[in-house]
């Protein structure tokens, strides 16, 4: 989720029911924090309690030298991704890569949770390959060693996002340690989510790329899980102002011309998910600066609410 859950977009998931939301992947090389993508991505000013901040590499010293700085910067959390596929990851030997070698693993969790004295927790996918699904041999281990909670992803390395997600592993991991387990992968639905815990007995379920462009679906997994019962889609005007709040503050955090470029991406998602947005999408990705769409937007919107109203 790079590029996707950047401080703007955590802070609204976390006001749309998320229990708890991660930073975006920082370089576990402590050089490299200067550059302008690791400055926004290392910006946790105003976030909600607690802070997880997570990294990534392949180098059990560099692992730890980041987890000392980021905790001495405010995390309260320090997540390790060992489940990311991209291959530019998992080249530099990061990310879900990492699962190939089990002493490198073991080696980079025990720098880690040695080097802080906050919560670690781990990003896994269920194995390299089909055919080595080592996630349960992984997940003991991290719970050996010390890490206080794990995510799985459904899927192998391999799989990338192909093909569906499978739970049997995750249910075997979960019947194997006593840490909380949280279960990652195809859950787009509140309904999804109830069935993913009741099959693998996770502790939670996390949510990745169904909350592109439909944030508000933390309150609808929360409301379903509690009550048994489907909370209605959001409005026209609600959605409309969740987004023009959202396009706010990308401005705000990354200035215009950036917070443009990278608002063209999360409007897109929004309105994917609006029939007949089409053509208003092309227009939208040609507008070059935060006031045209902020205005563009708020008058789409009306133009669908007016007309909504009076076919009622």
């Amino acid at each position: 989720m790079a590029g996707v859950t950047d401080r703007p977009f955590r802070q609204l998931c976390r006001k749309l029911g998320a229990g708890l939301v991660v930073s975006e992947m920082v370089t576990a090389d402590t050089r490299l924090w200067n550059s302008r993508k690791s400055r926004f991505r290392l910006e946790h000013t105003g976030e909600v309690a607690p802070i997880s901040v997570q990294i990534a590499g392949g180098d059990p010293h560099m692992m730890a030298e980041a987890a000392r700085e980021n905790v001495r910067r405010g995390a309260q959390i320090i997540d390790i991704n060992m489940g990311c596929p991209a291959k530019k990851v998992c080249k530099k030997a990061a990310g879900s890569a990492l699962l190939r070698d089990e002493k490198l693993v073991a080696d980079i969790l025990q720098a880690v949770v040695q080097s802080v004295s906050v919560p670690v927790t781990l990003k896994i996918r269920t194995g390299w390959c089909p055919a080595s699904r080592n996630g349960v041999r992984v997940a003991k281990m991290a719970e050996d060693i010390g890490v206080s909670a794990l995510a799985v992803h459904g899927r192998t390395r391999a799989c990338g996002y192909h093909g569906q997600a499978e739970f049997d592993t995750i249910a075997e991991i979960v019947s194997t340690v006593k840490i909380p387990v949280f279960a990652n992968g195809d859950i787009a639905s509140a309904e999804r989510a109830r069935d993913v815990l009741d099959y693998t007995g996770a502790a939670a379920v996390m949510i990745g790329r169904a909350a592109q462009g439909r944030p508000w679906i933390f309150r609808e997994i929360n409301h379903y899980l509690a009550t048994g019962e489907r909370l209605p889609e959001p409005s026209l005007a609600e959605i409309r102002d969740i987004l023009l709040a959202h396009l706010g503050e990308l401005h705000r955090f990354y200035g215009e011309e950036m917070g443009v470029r990278i608002a063209r991406k999360h409007v897109g998602w929004y309105l994917k998910t609006l029939a007949g947005s089409e053509s208003f999408r092309k227009t939208f990705f040609k507008l070059d600066s935060a006031e045209a769409q902020h205005a563009s937007v708020q008058q789409w919107f009306e133009r669908r609410i007016t007309r909504g109203a009076q076919a009622a």
